[in-house]
């Protein structure tokens, strides 16, 4: 009986390799590939485990698949990376927005090259190093947390689709962080299992996004010019240095005092203008998410209850949820600080992942 062919995305760290280990033990047959997606600076991801593709980790997951005994492939997609992952993020920021490039990267440009390839293999599956799990149910495929909920990645993995999932493996779904440490230790790879963790976009190491803005956006002076901080009640306070380099809800680097604390909690590209106030002003008792894509159920059902993440590290709030015909609303039980366009609002019931969309502004009848 042949084994079940797998193609392997291989970061070269500990949760893409421990994924193969398993796989291989499982009896599946595997095929590696790494994606050459942004060139950054070596020394910029030395001894970290991370997603970004510097020459380093090209080599070390081609050395991590030969050392396996499995054929590996380097994949550069540099260019539809710039052209998808990156613009997006510069125009979003250019608009007010603050981005998720993950969970666009995850769906349009990295499980889109799996698929494409490994059908080209003759791969009957992908396989990647997330921490999630995927359920079945009434016909449908959908994302659940994984057990390890302090590494929990289903919430940048919402926007893949019923035939992405119909045909994904998540090897590390069931096991904790420690536990793939330990695995990667007994196995012999002790580097490996030591490696420090990095929480930046794989394509800012060193997590100053105004810094890659600045030199990515051309013409940025003119692209990302000045304009007014307005107080709550519309009021000119200041002067601010250009929409990219401010988030709602951020009270540091405002360039101006007030005396007291005062939140970014408005930005409006329109007439270039960014709205401070206190606290309380960040608070809503709503959200909308567009562009959403269901996951457990075709459509949200009627009178649901659901916990709402609206951010990575959130544990979410329960609200009531209500489909509509182009956008989903929250209505949070609690009010929630700094709910954010451009971010990801991702829905719950339980561990199962319901829906998720990217968070826009109150639609104009609302």
């Amino acid at each position: 009986m042949s084994k079940t062919k797998v193609l392997m995305a291989m970061s070269g760290g500990i949760d893409s390799s421990v994924s193969a280990i398993l796989l291989l033990e499982q009896g599946y047959e595997l095929i590696g590939v790494t994606f050459r997606a942004y060139d950054v600076p070596l020394t910029a991801c030395n001894e970290k485990e991370t997603g970004c593709c510097n020459f380093n980790t090209l080599i070390e997951a081609k050395q991590m698949a030969e050392s396996l005994g499995f054929e590996h492939y380097i994949l550069d997609i540099r260019e539809e990376f710039k052209n998808t992952i990156i613009a997006d993020f510069k125009n979003e920021y250019l608009n007010g927005r603050t981005p998720n490039p993950c969970v666009l990267c995850n769906a349009t440009v990295k499980w889109g090259y799996l698929l494409d390839m490994a059908k080209n293999l003759g791969c009957e599956k992908i396989a990647t190093g997330h921490y999630a799990r995927i359920g079945y149910d009434n016909n449908r495929y959908y994302l659940k947390k994984g057990i390890d909920y302090k590494k929990d990645q289903s919430y940048f993995l919402w926007k893949l689709s019923q035939d992405s999932l119909a045909q994904t493996i998540f090897p590390l779904g069931n096991l904790t962080k420690k536990e793939v440490r330990e695995i990667a230790y007994q196995k012999g790879f002790e580097k490996l299992s030591k490696k420090s963790e990095s929480q930046e976009i794989c394509f800012i190491p060193d997590n100053d996004y105004r810094k890659f803005l600045r030199e990515n956006i051309d013409n940025y002076e003119t692209e990302n010019p000045p304009g007014h901080f307005l107080d709550s009640q519309g009021n000119v306070v200041g002067q601010h240095r250009g929409l990219p380099n401010y988030t709602i809800g951020q009270r540091k680097g405002l360039g101006i005092s007030f005396g007291k604390r005062k939140y970014v909690y408005a930005i409006n590209p329109h007439n270039n203008t960014i709205t401070l106030g206190d606290r309380k002003d960040l608070l809503s008792t709503n959200i909308y998410i567009k562009d959403f894509v269901l996951h457990k159920y075709a459509s949200i059902p009627a009178n649901f209850e659901a916990l709402i993440r609206i951010r990575y590290l959130d544990a979410g709030t329960t609200a009531e949820v209500e489909q509509c015909d182009s956008y989903i609303k929250g209505t949070f039980h609690t009010p929630v600080a700094a709910v954010t366009p451009g971010q990801s609002g991702v829905i719950y019931e339980g561990e199962d992942l319901i829906a998720g969309g990217i968070i826009i502004h109150p639609p104009a009848s609302n």
